[in-house]
């Protein structure tokens, strides 16, 4: 029970070191009325949204007596989660495996490395699970399985969730309650946190998830089907999903958009021209679904506020999303994206014809 108090003690500190990020404005015209702001989630020690996720579940398993002072903290993730739930492994003196598809980047097996975790690779992505569990239990660890606890690890209520710091962050606003919360899905937990935590404080704000191309979520929610899947990996990394993940609450979200990759490749690149943020992938997917909802809301006669996260840092895609090249690698046409941003952002309206 020491050991355990003590992990506790080193995970509540570094929730006291990061316990709050940024909330920028992104410049739209005075005159609209409205105003939208982007959660930094970038600026964690770990550099993503996943920081968070990260240690709560590292956190749900100490007070679930499942995580003990020798035990092996197993995950299937290639991607941030991975990299966060290393950090934490590291600071508890635990051993971490992630289980990857060998067509991980090296540049996220780095990542998860630079931590002191280890990558245990697999062929193909839908093997990931199995195996995860599977190790796990051949070393008598504990397997985190963020798809599965990302939604229950969180404290919905308060706890300085996410949820709770942006109403927090806003309350000297014109417009402290926000019309729209809009975020991504790679687990569910954040539109969970989101969705329960507006419920429970009585908020009208409405949450809306925007998804990428070929993820299984808005399926899922458009046809109440839990077990939906499309077998697709995304493009976009850190959300969408090849199937509905166990965390997935459709009940507390109120609009999903789903939102093609080449015009989140193209919303980040515009973010960081206009505001100097560098963001990944998932950001831009964010960003376009705020754009749509801000012009509805325009067409409505409406004022308030909408709020979306920055989930990451571009850096680490300056070889993917921010290269030319590799763009044009997947057919990727962002021209006609970009300049119906452009539109949006100069008339207030969205443009819905197809590119």
């Amino acid at each position: 029970m020491s050991w355990a108090s003590n992990a506790i003690a080193l995970l509540e500190a570094d929730a006291n070191r990061s316990a709050d990020t940024h909330l920028h404005v992104f410049p739209l015209p005075p005159q609209w009325g409205i105003d939208l702001y982007l959660k930094d989630e970038s600026v964690h020690p770990t550099g993503s949204l996943k920081h968070r996720l990260a240690r709560s579940l590292v956190l749900y398993g100490l007070v679930n007596g499942r995580i003990h002072e020798n035990t092996t903290l197993v995950e299937a993730s290639s991607g941030s989660t991975a990299v966060s739930e290393a950090y934490f492994a590291r600071m508890l003196g635990l051993d971490f495996i992630t289980v990857v598809p060998r067509s991980t980047s090296p540049e996220k097996i780095e990542l998860i490395e630079f931590y002191g975790g280890r990558c245990h690779f697999v062929d193909r992505a839908p093997e990931m699970y199995g195996e995860a569990e599977r190790l796990a239990s051949e070393c008598g660890g504990h397997y985190l399985d963020q798809f599965t606890y990302a939604e229950r690890a969180t404290d919905w209520r308060g706890n300085n969730n996410i949820a709770e710091s942006v109403f927090n962050q806003l309350e000297r606003e014109r417009h402290p309650i926000p019309e729209w919360i809009v975020v991504g899905a790679g687990t569910g937990g954040t539109s969970a946190t989101f969705g329960r935590y507006v419920r429970y404080r009585q908020h009208p704000t409405r949450v809306a998830v925007v998804d990428p191309e070929g993820s299984a979520f808005y399926g899922g929610w458009s046809t109440g089907a839990a077990d939906y899947t499309t077998g697709m990996p995304s493009r976009i990394e850190g959300i969408g999903r090849p199937r509905v993940e166990p965390s997935f609450v459709p009940g507390v979200i109120d609009e999903m958009l789903q939102i093609p990759d080449a015009a989140s490749v193209a919303a980040i690149r515009l973010l960081k021209e206009r505001t100097l943020h560098w963001a990944g992938g998932s950001t831009g997917t964010n960003l376009v679904g705020a754009f749509q909802l801000i012009a509805r809301m325009r067409a409505e006669g409406r004022t308030g506020s909408v709020v979306t996260l920055i989930c990451d840092g571009g850096a680490r895609y300056a070889g993917t999303y921010y290269s030319d090249d590799w763009v044009a690698e997947r057919g990727w046409d962002l021209a006609p994206h970009r300049a119906r941003l452009d539109r949006f952002l100069a008339t207030g309206v969205w443009d819905t014809t197809e590119p």
